[in-house]
């Protein structure tokens, strides 16, 4: 698919019979009638971030009375409350924070390889941050990483991959070309990723297709994306939402992107980038911003993972999105929408 037919798609497409198509699509990537979900926990371990980026609501600044570092007794009661629920992977993610040491980082994935989870920890973001303060190449801080415990690297700090929108919203966190890179190293260890969207903030369509192509063009390269999840600017809380500015692209007269973008919207952009990212393997459905309803929608709008029980989420939350579901009520919602629900492990295998 070109970036105009994926542009016409977003702006004219029927929505029901863009979500046909990219259902075709997904059953023709997994053709199973499963529908899989991993139990994680997403630990937070500060909120403490140098990058004051205008869509976080989670971040606090540096001496802010607000702002933590987690306790090494609190971060093993976590993970032993994933253990107890028969949990196998640890999303790790923080702030930028600007005096942690290495050996902290290090210590982390050490305390999660002891309980025998799979590590898929520190973003893009994160890592930059983390090679420009100790002074190492990404690569040789993903290897000093990696000898600690690093499994997997989630695909957060994506936001839009256009550093037009990037310098707007979040100035001090890395690049386009930073982002892609860390991914493209990581890839060519062996590791594998996830790739992510936030969109519904002040990006246009094209924003949203140019960073769509540039996923694309790197799994073309080197084959790592284990799976592709967007979902919606939460704007509650944010120095953005607000502001309550957009810009918006001109769709047809007196036409503009909604904000913030809602179950439709969601739906859309789920479809098209279903239909575009035709080497991902798999498109994951966020019910975490959507609701459950939602989620159960997009698993026939393309989606064939519903992602995590989300133990403990709190980035999301802090913009005002209070949506929980146990295992029990994950299942139940996959099955409710006529499909097998089956727990897998942070790299798609099942887990009987």
């Amino acid at each position: 698919m070109s970036t105009e037919q994926a542009l016409l798609l977003l702006r004219e497409a029927d929505l029901i019979q863009l979500g046909q198509a990219a259902r075709t699509a997904r059953f023709r990537h997994n053709p199973r009638r499963t529908v899989t979900y991993v139990v994680d926990r997403n630990i937070n371990y500060t909120n403490t971030c140098v990058s004051g980026c205008k869509f976080c609501a989670f971040y606090r600044a540096p001496g802010d009375a607000e702002s933590y570092v987690l306790e090494a007794e609190e971060f093993e009661r976590k993970l032993g409350e994933l253990v107890e629920v028969g949990g196998t992977t640890v999303l790790l993610q923080g702030g930028l924070h600007p005096s942690l040491d290495l050996s902290f980082y290090e210590g982390l994935l050490r305390r999660i390889e002891a309980r025998k989870l799979h590590a898929h920890c520190f973003s893009p973001p994160e890592i930059v941050h983390l090679a420009r303060r100790f002074g190492l190449s990404v690569e040789g801080l993903l290897i000093r990483l990696r000898s600690a415990g690093l499994d997997t690297i989630p695909g957060g700090g994506a936001e839009i991959l256009d550093d037009e929108i990037r310098s707007k919203l979040s100035p001090r966190k890395c690049t386009t070309a930073e982002w892609l890179d860390c991914m493209r190293t990581a890839h060519k260890l062996g590791m594998r990723t996830t790739a992510t969207m936030v969109f519904g903030h002040i990006e246009t369509l094209e924003h949203r297709v140019g960073h769509l192509a540039r996923l694309r063009d790197l799994q073309d390269e080197t084959a790592g994306f284990t799976a592709f999840i967007c979902w919606t600017f939460q704007p509650e809380n944010t120095a953005l939402g607000t502001a309550r500015t957009r810009q918006t692209t001109a769709l047809g007269p007196g036409e503009s992107l909604p904000f913030p973008a809602g179950g439709q919207e969601y739906l859309r952009m789920l479809a098209v980038s279903r239909l575009f990212l035709d080497n991902f393997p798999h498109v994951q459905a966020s019910w975490v911003t959507q609701g459950p309803k939602i989620a159960q929608l997009a698993l026939e709008f393309g989606a064939d993972d519903i992602g995590s029980t989300m133990l403990e989420e709190n980035v999301v939350r802090a913009a005002g999105c209070e949506f929980r579901m146990t295992r029990a009520e994950l299942e139940r919602l996959i099955s409710d929408a006529g499909y097998l629900p089956r727990q897998r492990d942070c790299l798609y295998n099942p887990i009987e």
